[in-house]
């Protein structure tokens, strides 16, 4: 009675904890998908097809898999196992690497140095494309990692600053001398990768969002956001981008500098040339005025009256003189005075 008592008992505490070991939930955050001695079961419909081309477009061709939702406790038989994954966006550094610790990642640029970048990205994975994270690849955060660096690693080595090459372009600076806005030459001396790189993250960063879309077919990681914060040359180059970057702010204020001062200098001579004219009008206009009266005075009275009239002008004249200084003329040896 004591062996058959023992036997029921283990039977008992088996089946519990077969029972238990058989229920499961999925939180909120997560998916899950349950194999049956490692196989999944897979739904007719196919996953949405990557943007991929050429024999990439049949390689990277996953089946959809039945995912089960948030919720339970669900029920598995013993001999199948749930897969959980979090969907949820993470973020991970851009040097992370789990065959190495690494502080940076670098990179070369287009003038062969060798510089630092650091940032982020943000990524989660895709509930319609958890086949190829699961039984793609062993590790695909790696993968996608490793691919997401070497199109960065490309990008900086053959970047090129698309104002600064616009800016250089013989049509754009012949258009700029006829409408008579000029660029610096701070503007026209650009060039230099780094600094090229630093003022053009936000382009970077786009274009490697654009370029790692692919992700979520080839390893079922979707791509949030690139944020490459970090392009850190080497100290010495660095010290030797801050003397040039500081003569180049240097010569823009000079040449700021230089055109403030020319654009008073011709405001100051146009407002000199204004208020001399305007004082010479001031000075002709009475004498302009005169003119005219005396000519009217002619035209309707004649000579005489116009003699009349300068006679009695001339007599306030004779009232202020100290003294009237008489000449005579050739008519005044003839008996007349003047």
């Amino acid at each position: 009675m004591i062996i058959i008592g023992f036997l029921v008992g283990v039977l008992v505490y088996a089946a519990v904890r077969v029972l238990i070991g058989c229920l499961y939930t999925v939180r909120p955050d997560q998916r899950a998908v349950v194999t049956s001695f490692g196989a999944v079961q897979k739904l007719q419909e196919k996953a949405p097809p990557p943007p991929l081309t050429g024999d990439e477009r049949e390689r990277y061709e996953y089946p959809q898999v039945r995912v089960v939702g948030p919720g339970g406790p669900y029920f598995k038989l013993p001999w199948q196992k749930v897969h959980k994954v979090s969907v949820a966006t993470q973020a991970v550094d851009l040097s992370w690497d789990p065959s190495k610790a690494q502080d940076t990642i670098e990179a070369v640029t287009k003038d062969n140095l060798t510089t630092g970048v650091n940032g982020q990205i943000r990524y989660r994975i895709s509930e319609n494309s958890l086949y190829p994270y699961l039984f793609g690849v062993a590790s695909p955060l790696e993968h996608v990692m490793g691919y997401f660096v070497s199109v960065l690693r490309e990008r900086i080595a053959n970047f090129v600053d698309p104002k600064g090459q616009s800016l250089l372009a013989e049509g754009e600076i012949q258009e700029a001398e006829e409408t008579g806005v000029q660029s610096t030459a701070v503007e026209l001396s650009e060039g230099v990768s780094i600094n090229d790189l630093r003022k053009n993250l936000p382009l970077i960063n786009q274009y490697m969002e654009e370029q790692c879309r692919s992700t979520t077919g080839r390893y079922g990681i979707e791509l949030d956001a690139a944020l490459i914060t970090e392009i850190d040359p080497p100290r010495e180059v660095d010290r030797a981008l801050s003397a040039i970057n500081s003569t180049r702010n240097q010569v823009a204020a000079d040449i700021s500098t230089a055109r403030a001062d020319s654009e008073q200098q011709i405001t100051m001579s146009a407002r000199a040339v204004e208020i001399a004219t305007n004082n010479a009008q001031a000075e002709v206009a009475p004498l302009r005025e005169l003119a005219s009266t005396l000519s009217a005075i002619k035209a309707e009275g004649g000579s005489p009256c116009l003699k009349a009239y300068l006679r009695n002008l001339r007599v306030p004249l004779y009232r202020r003189a100290d003294r009237i200084v008489q000449t005579e003329t050739n008519n005044g040896r003839n008996g007349g005075t003047a």
